[in-house]
C-alpha cells in the first residue's frame, strides 16, 4: 500500500488527520485493526480508502474519532466538547483555505482558482451564518443556534478575523478567475486531467 498524506499546512483539523499530513486509518495500516479493516493487497481498493476517509474521518462529529471519547457520545459533556471541536475545526478549515489560496499545490493552481471562484459565496455564507450563531455543521439557512456562552464568543472572534482574511483572498482569487475563462477547461476536467 502506498502511503497516503493529507496536505495539512501544519494544521490538525481532525483526530485522524495529523499536522505532519499522516492519515490515521486502519485500512491504511496507520491504526490498529483486524481482518478486512486492514489493507490487503489482494482485496483492498482505493475506493475503499476514499469511502473510509469520507465516512469514518470526515464525519459531522470528528471529536468522537479520538480514542476513548466514544463513550461520551450523546452525553452533555461529550456533545459540548464535540461542538467546541467543530468550532476549532471550522476555523482551521478557514486557515487551510487561506493556505491553499496563497500556496496552491503545484500543478493544481488552476483547479484551486476555479474551485474557490465557484464556491466563494457558499464559503462566505457559511462563515457569516456560523458567526451569527448557527451551530457549525448545521444548515446555513435554518440550523440550530448556540446558547450564548464564552465558548461561542471566542469562536466568533476568531472566525470574524479569519473571515475578513478569507474575503480578501477570495477577492484576489476572483480577479484571477476571469483570465481563465475560455482559456481553460472546466474545473471537473482540470481535476480529471491533473489526476490522470
Amino acid at each position: 500500500m502506498s502511503t497516503v498524506y493529507y496536505h495539512s499546512g501544519g494544521l490538525r483539523l481532525n483526530p485522524n488527520l495529523y499536522e505532519s499530513g499522516k492519515v490515521c486509518l486502519s485500512l491504511l495500516n496507520t491504526w490498529w485493526g483486524s481482518g478486512c479493516e486492514k489493507w490487503s493487497k489482494s482485496n483492498s481498493t482505493m475506493l475503499q480508502v476514499l469511502i473510509s476517509i469520507q465516512g469514518l474521518v470526515l464525519n459531522d462529529k470528528p471529536y468522537f474519532n479520538e480514542p476513548g471519547y466514544k463513550n461520551t457520545v450523546n452525553t452533555p459533556v461529550g456533545e459540548k466538547h464535540s461542538m467546541a471541536y467543530n468550532q476549532t475545526a471550522f476555523v482551521l478549515s478557514c486557515k487551510t483555505m487561506l493556505y491553499s489560496l496563497r500556496n496552491p499545490p503545484k500543478h493544481f493552481e488552476t483547479l484551486v482558482v476555479h474551485h474557490f471562484h465557484e464556491r466563494e459565496r457558499a464559503i462566505l455564507d457559511a462563515c457569516s451564518a456560523y458567526a451569527s450563531g448557527i451551530i457549525v455543521g448545521s444548515s446555513v439557512r435554518d440550523g440550530a443556534k448556540y446558547a450564548c456562552d464564552k465558548c461561542f464568543a471566542g469562536f466568533k472572534k476568531s472566525l470574524d478575523a479569519h473571515t475578513e482574511l478569507l474575503a480578501k483572498e477570495l477577492a484576489k482569487n476572483r480577479a484571477q478567475a476571469p483570465e481563465l475563462k475560455g482559456d481553460t477547461p472546466a474545473a471537473d476536467e482540470i481535476a480529471s486531467t491533473s489526476l490522470g
